[in-house]
């Protein structure tokens, strides 16, 4: 139980990590990479209209980013072990920054999709450089055990600052302008890094293992995008079979030729601990929970109940406040009660928020106090401790020199997990057949989880 041991070797007033300007700016960092993932989501049927875009070029359109971010992950978290996180830092956000300019002026859907993808692969660096650069900031194990607390939780509140900010912004201006939100960040951090953030080691003669990059990026890429081909597309059909099969045939080369590899790009040791399998399967089931809520009921409000852009993310405005608040408590409960705990308790209150919104929300008359409401307060609430603890878990242990590697590990079963997860879903028709399979799936993981020693 080190995890445990090393948060009951604090004092439970120091359950936060200082508020320094590096952790905030990292922060901000962390925050902008989500937003800028779920930034679309509300605003997709005026994007649709405004480019004449069917729904296949709208689901293109709405995962390039997260195909991008997701399938150049783990050889962004080399990058950040080989040549040191502020250096990985600066450059993915470049990449990022820019890519982020190029959206919000693009003409037409062509350079948007293009944009997007640009986006995905300035974020893949970023993220796990920024989780190395907070390794140097928070260099005792009981601090950066606390700096997790927090870190767990900015994910799933950029994704819900990218949902809400994204309907009020379209609604009142234009689409475009949220992605202004990534680039102030990008251009702010890239101007105060050099001061603020702390030089980090590079990783000394570690190669960057370029097969295994290019087998698990194109490997990733392919699945990935072979599960979006099904909302479109019937399981059976070459389109979705072809990269299915042919990214799966790529990643088991990746696995055998990881075993082979002197210095693998993910070592096959590091999943081996079963908690922090557990832990990732928690994080990438949490993010897959509250992204099907929100494509689900943002679809459900809009075209059921004719509700504008605009009152749609009115309505997820309790949700946000139910992350903030249950996101505070996550660190006192943690340390008091254990990673492991906290963890399990937050995907079984995200099980009863998804049931509760499956029974109740999407009726067509249920009033939204009563049907939507309840299950808007406890899904988030369980979401802010679930990834809390679960990012505590998978980074229990980890050596400094592996810090990327665990930041593209766990941003890669962030990413990958609402892609698999609403693949299947959508075979399943009904949203509140699909709502209620997500819930069953969280306690599923949770008993699982309770019963990990």
């Amino acid at each position: 139980m080190a995890v445990t041991q090393s948060w009951n070797t604090t004092t439970a007033a120091s359950t936060a990590p200082a508020p320094g300007p590096a952790f905030v700016l990292l922060g901000a960092v962390q925050m902008s990479l989500i937003f800028t993932l779920t930034s679309l989501t509300v605003p997709l049927p005026r994007i649709g209209s405004e480019f004449h875009l069917g729904r296949d070029g709208l689901i293109l359109l709405s995962t390039a980013y997260g195909l991008a971010f997701c399938g150049l992950l783990l050889f962004g978290g080399r990058v950040a072990d080989r040549f040191g996180g502020r250096g990985g830092l600066t450059a993915g956000l470049m990449v990022f920054t820019a890519a982020s300019l190029a959206a919000l002026l693009v003409p037409g859907p062509q350079a948007l999709l293009t944009a997007r993808f640009g986006q995905g692969i300035g974020a893949a660096l970023t993220a796990p450089a920024a989780m190395a650069v907070l390794r140097a900031v928070f260099p005792q194990p009981a601090a950066y055990g606390r700096a997790m607390v927090t870190w767990g939780g900015l994910s799933v509140l950029g994704a819900t600052a990218g949902n809400l900010l994204s309907g009020v912004i379209s609604a009142l201006a234009s689409w475009r302008l949220a992605f202004a939100v990534p680039l102030a960040v990008g251009v702010l951090v890239l101007v105060l890094a050099p001061r603020l953030l702390p030089a980090t080691p590079a990783g000394g003669g570690r190669s960057l293992d370029l097969p295994g990059a290019l087998l698990a990026t194109a490997g990733i890429t392919l699945v990935s995008y072979g599960l979006v081909l099904t909302d479109a597309h019937s399981w059976g059909s070459p389109a979705v079979l072809a990269p299915l099969l042919t990214g799966a045939a790529l990643l088991i080369g990746f696995l055998i030729a990881e075993r082979r590899a002197h210095d693998p790009l993910l070592p096959l040791s590091f999943l081996r601990d079963r908690r922090r399998a557990l832990a990732l399967a928690a994080i990438g089931l949490t993010a897959a929970g509250t992204a099907t809520t929100f494509v689900l009921l943002s679809l459900h409000l809009q075209q059921d109940r004719s509700w504008s852009a605009l009152q749609t993310s009115a309505a997820f405005v309790p949700f946000a406040v139910a992350l903030l608040t249950a996101g505070r408590m996550a660190g006192p409960l943690i340390a008091r009660y254990g990673a492991p705990a906290v963890t399990t308790s937050g995907l079984a209150l995200c099980a009863t928020g998804l049931a509760l919104l499956a029974l109740t929300g999407l009726a067509p008359h249920s009033p939204y106090a009563c049907g939507l409401l309840p299950g808007l307060l406890m899904l988030p609430a369980g979401a802010a401790a679930s990834f809390a603890g679960a990012a505590v878990l998978a980074t229990d242990r980890v050596q400094p020199q592996q810090t990327g590697l665990a930041g593209g590990v766990m941003n890669t079963a962030m990413e990958l997990g609402p892609t698999v997860i609403l693949a299947a879903l959508l075979t399943l028709g009904s949203d509140t057949t699909s709502l209620a399979a997500t819930a069953v799936a969280f306690a599923a993981v949770a008993f699982l989880n309770a019963r990990t020693k």
